[in-house]
């Protein structure tokens, strides 16, 4: 089957108001922005949005929050976005903080269709026992707060019981894919992009180059294309870095030295 359609926003079209979406990348490393910037022209708003982190001000997610269109994110790293951290003070953004590595395993579980499993990894804080700020109030005080999770012991050491997360799209970014959705990732850019891509009961990608089906080796293919749902071709121009660091000090060429 065909999944190629002519441009991502057709590939949006359908998303509602509302939709919980689990987004690919970390930082600006393999986000779907084409998708994204297709969702900012088409006006969706109240999402409800899974990404390890909400882009940078003026990049990724971050172009959706501006615009006011996310309501809720589940995310891991937040640190880079001054505006995310306004309306999550303010009371406008509904945020609940997930260890990274929970955050992998509850999209993974999503994808497999394991309704929920137990980690060690928040055993002793507030992650356990609840009470992390899930939402502000104006006045500055707590409107909605994260609730205990159950626990369990496993040979001798307790575990937290994490919920597995499933979303209605799924948005992804590619290096290649295929017409039949079969996508590889490039190096560090696979990161969140097949976990997200597994979630979705509806999933969307953007590839940097798509080629006919039967061109990729199927040893070589990252995400079966039975995950997916939708391929658009991604803007070939938006391909930031986050942060570009330049060293001052030369190389310094070593010389053997002399028996």
């Amino acid at each position: 089957m065909d999944k190629v359609l002519d441009s991502a926003a057709d590939a949006v079209g359908d998303i509602p108001d509302g939709a919980v979406l689990a987004v690919g990348g970390f930082g600006l490393c393999g986000i779907p922005s084409t998708l994204i910037g297709a969702l900012v022209a088409a006006g969706t708003t109240g999402l409800r949005v899974v990404s390890n982190n909400c882009g940078v001000d003026d990049g990724g997610l971050g172009l959706l929050l501006r615009a006011g269109r996310i309501a809720r994110t589940v995310s891991s790293y937040v640190g880079e976005n001054k505006e995310f951290a306004r309306q999550y003070l303010s009371g406008e953004l509904e945020v609940e903080l997930t260890p990274q590595g929970t955050l992998a395993e509850r999209l993974r579980a999503g994808g497999a269709g394991i309704p929920a499993f137990y980690t060690p990894a928040g055993i002793g804080t507030q992650v356990e026992e609840g009470g992390l700020p899930w939402r502000y109030a104006a006045n500055g005080s707590v409107a909605l707060a994260s609730p205990p999770k159950e626990v369990r012991e496993f040979g001798g050491r307790r575990y937290l019981l994490e919920e597995a997360i499933t979303a209605d799209f799924a948005l992804v970014r590619a290096e290649v894919a295929d017409r039949h959705g079969n996508c590889v990732f490039h190096a560090a850019a696979r990161n969140f992009n097949p976990l997200c891509a597994t979630a979705g009961r509806i999933t969307l990608v953007e590839a940097d180059r798509i080629v006919a089906a039967g061109a990729l080796d199927p040893d070589a293919v990252h995400l079966p294309g039975v995950y997916v749902d939708r391929v658009v071709a991604a803007d070939p121009q938006d391909r930031r870095i986050e942060r570009r660091t330049v060293s001052t000090v030369r190389a310094v060429r070593a010389v053997p030295q002399e028996a």
